[in-house]
């Protein structure tokens, strides 16, 4: 029994003193299949601004009316994205608890009535934008069947 605890003690220390000296000859592939080197060495790609870069002058006209018909701006309407036009829309929104630091707020220009457009919208022609009938209007028996239908006691 002695000689087998000592038979596989000494296999076990030869497998460990060889594990180090195997691993060693192992070939690893590279962690990215990337050239470490760029193609474009030394040239430098000028990067497209994104998003609106401005806001057009007809708009900010509209903007600024509705500044003023709100008594936030008391200049004449320019057209220019000016410090009196930035304050005032910064106030605006601040004083509705918007942000103040994008110009402008999209909830702002809602509120101001220049929110989007949609009467040109392919589904906006020949729509009925009216609101539904009152409830009294239904016939009762259809009334009766729809609370019973979906399980509703009247």
């Amino acid at each position: 029994m002695g000689f087998l605890r000592a038979s596989l003690a000494a296999a076990l220390m030869a497998v460990l003193a060889a594990s180090p000296a195997l691993a060693g000859n192992a070939k690893h592939a590279p962690a990215s299949s990337h050239s470490t080197h760029s193609a474009h060495k030394g040239k430098s790609k000028a990067r497209r601004p994104r998003g609106q870069q401005g806001i057009e002058p007809s708009r900010v006209m509209e903007i600024q009316q509705a500044l003023i018909r709100e008594h936030y701006l008391k200049s004449e309407p320019n057209g220019k994205w000016d410090e009196t036009t930035n304050a005032a829309m910064q106030k605006y929104q601040a004083d509705h608890g918007w942000q103040t630091k994008l110009m402008p707020d999209s909830r702002a220009l809602k509120k101001l009535g220049l929110g989007p457009d949609y009467s040109n919208a392919i589904n906006a022609k020949n729509s009925s934008f009216a609101p539904p009938p009152p409830a009294s209007t239904i016939p009762p028996a259809q009334a009766a069947d729809f609370a019973e239908d979906a399980g509703v006691n009247r």
